[in-house]
C-alpha cells in the first residue's frame, strides 16, 4: 500500500490533484489506515498514471472518465476510445493552426516596428488597433 505522498512522487501528480481526481470520481476513494491516512494500491497507481498521461495529452476530465469506463469493459469494441482520441487530435490540430496564425502575426508586428520611441512604435499601435492586423486571430 502506498501513501498519498508516495503515490504523488511515483506519478508526478501533486497531492491536491490526486484529491481532486478522487472528488471527480476518476479514482475511487482511497482506503484509510487506522491513523486515517489514505492508502493506495498498485491498481490505483496505474489508474493515476493513466489519468496523468491522458491529461498530458490534453484530454478533458469527461473524456478521461469515459475512457476509464471503457477500460472497465475489456470485451467492448474500442470504437468509442478511437473516437475520443480522434476528437482530441482534431482539437490539437486546430490549436496548432491558431498558434501558427498567432506566430505569423506576432512576427509581422515585431518586425514591422522601426520606431525609436514608443510614440512611433508599431507594436503599440497594432495592439491598440486590431484593424492593423493582417489576419483574424
Amino acid at each position: 500500500m502506498l501513501t498519498i505522498g508516495e503515490l504523488s512522487r511515483q506519478t508526478g501528480v501533486k497531492i491536491p490533484t490526486i484529491r481532486y481526481y478522487e472528488q471527480m470520481g476518476l479514482m475511487d476513494a482511497a482506503e484509510r489506515s487506522e491513523g486515517n491516512q489514505r492508502r493506495y494500491t498498485r491498481e490505483e497507481l496505474d489508474r493515476l498514471s493513466f489519468i496523468r498521461h491522458a491529461r498530458d495529452l490534453g484530454l478533458t476530465i469527461e473524456a478521461i472518465r469515459k475512457l476509464i469506463d471503457l477500460s472497465r469493459h475489456p470485451e467492448r469494441p474500442c470504437a468509442d476510445a478511437d473516437r475520443i482520441a480522434s476528437e482530441q487530435l482534431r482539437a490539437v490540430r486546430a490549436k496548432i493552426e491558431k498558434l501558427k496564425r498567432l506566430e505569423s502575426e506576432l512576427e509581422r508586428i515585431a518586425n514591422h516596428c522601426h520606431g525609436d520611441q514608443v510614440k512611433d512604435c508599431y507594436v503599440i499601435r497594432a495592439l491598440a488597433h486590431h484593424e492593423l492586423c493582417e489576419h483574424e486571430h
